[in-house]
């Protein structure tokens, strides 16, 4: 391919890798830099809701994603206030029905492999290991990108860089250096267990979601059900940037306490062998996605608190309207892409706000006390689990 077809990927995650292969198939040819030597896994289970299947279905992926995937029958909402079961949310065959897709939950590793053998496999996408971005300058024949791997330097011609490097983006930085992510003062645990160490009736295909004070927590089952991720969000000023850390088994539990919780929930978090924690920042609404002809994805644009269970989603749903964006690129006059970013930004930048914003919410209704949690509980009731599902369509139905 052409030179002036090159568009230049910062980041290998999720975002990133989704990103090159939506490229790829505009017909671009892309190069991914990626600062780690290897790719691991990081954190466990992840929630991906028909917005975000349909479009690795579109990819080619079901067939790598499907066998390690679990499709949840329900979301069941719990109150640790009531002790149990407030509500069924459907999901399984009701949700795909509704949207045209599956609700996946799956371990991020798998999908990470999927996603990586998938890049691995296409002629036009070169993967750097290794080697990370330091700087871009504009030129009249587009961008020249400076990547670095070790102490050798390498410059490259591109029309595009998409910054994908999560939250911490050097990318974000070199465009808004003032741009700095913010603690939100909520702490997420993460642990993983194996499905035969529960009694059976935890270990349903269903997302389990319980709501406490000032706390809540989720478990749904992965890699194919063998195994139950578990995420415990709680309050906190521990704040170190970074997704893993060792947690302290006794500081969960103390923030699960008896007093207020039922023992259905403390068993899920004393199953856990290891728990590993990271401090959530989200970024503010930094208005441009873009400048000239770099633009960001994912959390390295819009990084939100996961209780609406739609990070990956977004970064996603990202990756294929930046490249839908991309794709009237033609020739070698490469002054029609900035225009195609800021196109891009403007697309998804009111839906990316309505989605940090549910999510916010959401926090803030799952972690409410007293009198306020049993208003939360009966209203729940009253909704009911179709119309529950209902309220879900405007993320769920999204198509590019």
């Amino acid at each position: 391919m052409a030179l002036t077809r090159t568009v230049i990927v910062a980041g290998a995650g999720i975002g990133g890798l989704t990103a090159s292969l939506t490229l790829a198939a505009q017909g671009f040819r892309v190069v991914v830099l990626e600062k780690a030597d290897r790719l691991e896994e990081a954190g466990a289970g992840i929630q991906l809701s028909p917005n975000a299947s349909r479009i690795l279905v579109e990819l080619g992926l079901k067939q790598r994603l499907a066998p390690r995937a679990v499709t949840p029958e329900a979301v069941s909402i719990m109150s640790a206030r009531a002790g149990g079961e407030i509500a069924r949310m459907p999901l399984g065959e009701a949700a795909a029905f509704r949207a045209g897709a599956p609700y996946w939950v799956i371990h991020r590793a798998d999908l990470q492999a999927a996603l990586l053998a998938a890049v691995s496999d296409h002629p036009d996408i070169d993967l750097r290991l290794g080697c990370q971005f330091e700087d871009v300058t504009k030129h009249a024949k587009g961008l020249t990108v400076v990547q670095r791997r070790g102490n050798a330097r390498q410059q490259e011609l591109a029309v595009a860089l998409i910054g994908a490097d999560g939250i911490w983006s050097s990318v974000r930085g070199h465009l808004f250096p003032d741009v700095q992510p913010k603690f939100s003062g909520l702490i997420a645990w993460r642990g993983t267990l194996e499905a035969n160490a529960l009694p059976r009736e935890y270990t349903a295909p269903r997302v389990q979601l319980w709501m406490g004070p000032n706390a809540h927590l989720v478990a749904y089952p992965i890699s194919a059900g063998r195994q139950i991720n578990v995420v415990a969000i709680v309050s906190g000023t521990w704040n170190r940037p970074g997704w893993s850390e060792p947690g302290d088994l006794n500081e969960i539990k103390d923030a699960f306490a008896a007093s207020r919780w039922p023992s259905a929930a403390r068993m899920l978090l004393g199953a856990v062998d290891g728990w590993r924690k990271w401090a959530l920042f989200t970024l503010p609404d930094i208005g441009d996605w873009n400048a000239g002809s770099v633009a960001l994805l994912g959390d390295a644009a819009h990084a939100m608190l996961p209780f609406a269970a739609q990070g990956a989603g977004m970064a996603v749903e990202d990756a294929a309207v930046v490249a839908k964006s991309l794709s009237d690129f033609t020739g070698e006059n490469t002054s029609g892409i900035p225009e195609a970013l800021k196109r891009y930004a403007r697309m998804r930048r009111a839906r990316v706000l309505r989605v940090q914003r549910t999510a916010r919410q959401q926090g803030r209704i799952y972690h409410l006390t007293g009198p306020a949690a049993i208003a939360r509980d009966l209203a729940i009731r009253a909704i009911g689990p179709e119309r529950m599902l209902a309220r879900q369509d405007w993320i769920y139905d999204w198509r590019v």
